[in-house]
């Protein structure tokens, strides 16, 4: 079992930047990839990164590659998003996730272990 906390969301202007946080509680945390999604009002989740369980595999959707960076520390057992150049579209709530296996992975349903999640809003 894997619990996550996620922290760092906040109200950011546009072209900014926001680093959030997801901390993990367990022994098993080595043993997941992990992933960063987010949900906008009346949106359905949607990916928005991972990380393979060594950290040396990431994966990113198309909207945010080349501004956000999703790296873990197996040591700290925490996962991190790096959000550079936000905009107004970036606005919603970001959960960190855990999924048994070695991939990053975009699949939503390889995950089943979520955080509570966290507000970002970027002001335009």
């Amino acid at each position: 079992q894997v619990q996550l906390v996620e922290s760092g969301g906040g109200l950011v202007q546009a072209g900014g930047s926001l680093r959030l946080s997801c901390a993990a509680s367990g022994r098993t945390f080595r043993s997941y990839a992990m992933g960063w999604f987010r949900q906008a009002p009346g949106k359905e989740r949607e990916f928005v990164a991972a990380i393979s369980r060594s950290g040396g595999s990431t994966y990113y959707a198309d909207s945010v590659k080349g501004r956000f960076t999703i790296s873990r520390d197996n040591a700290k057992i925490t996962v991190d998003l790096q959000m550079n150049s936000l905009k107004p579209e970036d606005t919603a709530v970001y959960y960190c996730a855990a999924g048994p296996t070695n991939q990053a992975m975009g699949d939503i349903g390889r995950y089943d272990h979520w955080g509570q999640g966290t507000q970002v809003t970027v002001s335009s």
